[in-house]
């Protein structure tokens, strides 16, 4: 399998966090283009880095449920029905598993989107496992589960329906105002205690977002969600994450306020941490799109990690330490006291699943 691997000229493309293309290590082979001979900089530019065109692929997937092992992730279990993901955001940590799917962790994961479209049919056979005892699954924690593609393919929805028809307890991650499309369902399951949204809030500065996260919603759109998802009696927790000192990190009590403004019942936040080829992604990104503030900015996630721009140790690659570390925890930890004290979500319901599931001899 060929592979591409160049980057862009020193200009910001708008629309796409990726400002480059990334080798994948497990391709043997790759191809760059020669543009010596080009004088002209916007024809350069077309060779080097042609406007990418997203691609959708249908997939059968072996399985759909997955068991989290990670001890620094509040959750045991999680569902993917989206590979890739058309949002964009630069920091993503799931960036890198698009290699193990001959794609690329920089344009490629946000222009290549796989479709499990047997997402559904498969999530009905775990539910119907005489061992399963109806623990809550996250969707996603990989992907977003309401990225664009999903307004049409609505792989999303159906399996809300299948969790309704369950009555099994579910949790859902995402940056797009798209959820409230489902309002109708995320209000049955939440009437029976059923579900949780959390709601990604990184910035309310347009100008930064649009380039941090260049496909998400705007910041007003999302708090228009939260107040939305809440009136209509649905639970919502925020998150700022990740947080990125020198670039974000001022807002955090700003953040927290308009989350519990809009109505959120609770609201937390993890620092950035670049892993694997994404502190290269970043690090040209941050050069292109803010390079008045780049050195500051690397430097000061670095700080978080050691001098790394990652960490994989558990316990600390999500908060990280020292100084910087600590200033953003108590300001994380102010922000919560400040604006949610007198509010939390509410306890999963993990009775009726039993209830609703069929007897074995109901299968034959």
């Amino acid at each position: 399998m060929t592979a591409y691997y160049y980057s862009m000229s020193d200009s910001f493309r708008k629309g796409r966090g990726a400002q480059k293309r990334l080798h994948n290590p497990f391709r043997q082979q790759e191809v760059i283009p020669d543009a010596d001979h080009l004088t002209d900089q916007e024809e350069a530019e077309s060779v080097l880095f042609p406007k990418p065109e997203t691609r959708v692929l249908e997939v059968t997937a072996a399985s759909i449920v997955n068991r989290v092992e990670s001890p620094d992730v509040p959750m045991g279990w999680s569902l993917n029905p989206y590979q890739g993901c058309e949002h964009g955001c630069v920091y993503c940590y799931a960036r890198n598993s698009h290699t193990y799917w001959d794609g690329g962790a920089g344009i490629e994961f946000e222009t290549r989107i796989q479709v499990k479209v047997n997402a559904v049919e498969l999530l009905r056979r775990f539910f119907l496992k005489s061992g399963w005892a109806g623990d809550p699954i996250v969707m996603a924690g990989n992907t977003d589960i309401y990225q664009p593609v999903e307004r049409k393919r609505e792989l999303t929805r159906r399996l809300l329906s299948t969790f309704l028809e369950f009555r099994h307890p579910v949790g859902l991650i995402t940056k797009n105002s798209l959820i409230d499309r489902d309002t109708d369902l995320l209000s049955d399951l939440a009437r029976d205690q059923l579900v949780h949204v959390n709601l990604s809030l990184t910035t309310l500065d347009e100008s930064v977002k649009r380039k941090l996260e260049p496909r998400t919603s705007s910041a007003a759109s999302v708090l228009k969600t939260i107040r939305r998802l809440t009136d209509a009696g649905i639970p919502v927790n925020v998150l700022m994450a990740p947080i990125i000192p020198g670039l974000t990190d001022h807002e955090i009590l700003r953040v927290f306020e308009a989350a519990s403004d809009a109505g959120a019942l609770s609201a937390g936040g993890l620092v950035v941490r670049l892993n694997g080829q994404v502190g290269d992604l970043m690090t040209d990104w941050i050069g292109k799109a803010f390079p008045h503030q780049a050195e500051k900015v690397l430097n000061r996630i670095k700080s978080l990690h050691g001098g790394q721009l990652n960490d994989s140790r558990f316990g600390r690659r999500m908060t990280g330490e020292g100084p910087w570390a600590a200033t953003i925890r108590s300001q994380v930890h102010l922000a919560r006291e400040r604006f949610f004290s007198d509010r939390q979500m509410p306890e999963f319901n993990r009775s009726l699943f039993a209830e609703t599931r069929p007897g074995q001899m109901d299968l034959f």
